[in-house]
């Protein structure tokens, strides 16, 4: 019954919340050098008191400079860094910084600000993106779709993403995530148990792909995205 859906959405949305405030920002205010291990753990136990699940396709290649996701809600987010401990680091609408809680999170996670009505923001994305590969040595996770959405079809991919791969000839790979939206639906506001599958498609050599690697890229996604939902039932 979509009663019991709803209580379960405000309970994810409270469980959230409570883990981030309580666990997440304190610990990473006192063992900042633990970052990318003590988000592991605490999303781990978010997902789990949640009723979530992981299901894993593919290899997670620990050499890409960037991961590009498909975009539903913030379940995208926490399932990934439950699933792997690869310290990433993620790109984030300013405006989320700017927010109570989540604004701590990002900064004391050292997440990179994305001001998008800024004609700077583009040039200052490249060098955060470059810093992170060059000096943090911290992959870069980003949603080139640039919002959320409950289609199954991508949303256009914002040409950025593109740049800042080309520029800096990055090694991308993309990953295609179902199901997060069954666990945590933000737009219907209702939760279920359930779990979240990650299909991790293989690496781009930007410096050595086609010039068209990005959209190949976006139609391979939207393929796999088309399989998930026609052979296992699985909407993004």
């Amino acid at each position: 019954m979509k009663i019991f859906a709803t209580i379960r959405f405000y309970w994810g949305a409270f469980v959230i919340s409570f883990n981030t405030a309580v666990f997440m920002i304190p610990a990473l205010m006192l063992f900042g050098k633990y970052k990318s291990t003590i988000v592991h753990y605490i999303n781990r136990l978010t997902l789990f008191m949640m009723g979530g699940k992981l299901a894993q396709i593919g290899t997670m290649d620990l050499d890409a400079d960037m991961y590009v996701m498909n975009h539903q809600g913030i379940v995208d987010i926490i399932a990934l860094e439950a699933l792997q401990n690869n310290h990433l680091r993620w790109v984030a609408k300013k405006e989320l910084f700017d927010a109570f809680w989540f604004g701590n999170l990002l900064r004391y996670g050292e997440m990179i600000s994305l001001d998008r009505g800024n004609k700077a923001g583009l040039i200052k994305l490249i060098k955060d993106v470059k810093v992170s590969k060059e000096v943090l040595h911290r992959p870069v996770a980003i949603f080139p779709e640039g919002t959320r959405t409950d289609k199954q079809a991508l949303l256009p991919f914002k040409q950025g993403t593109k740049i800042i791969a080309n520029k800096l000839g990055l090694k991308v790979q993309p990953i295609v995530i179902t199901g997060s939206k069954w666990v945590l639906n933000e737009h219907e506001k209702t939760a279920h148990s359930g779990t979240v599958h990650y299909t991790f498609l293989p690496t781009i050599d930007v410096s050595k792909a086609d010039e068209d690697w990005f959209e190949v890229l976006r139609d391979e996604m939207q393929k796999e995205i088309d399989n998930e939902l026609s052979n296992f039932s699985r909407s993004r």
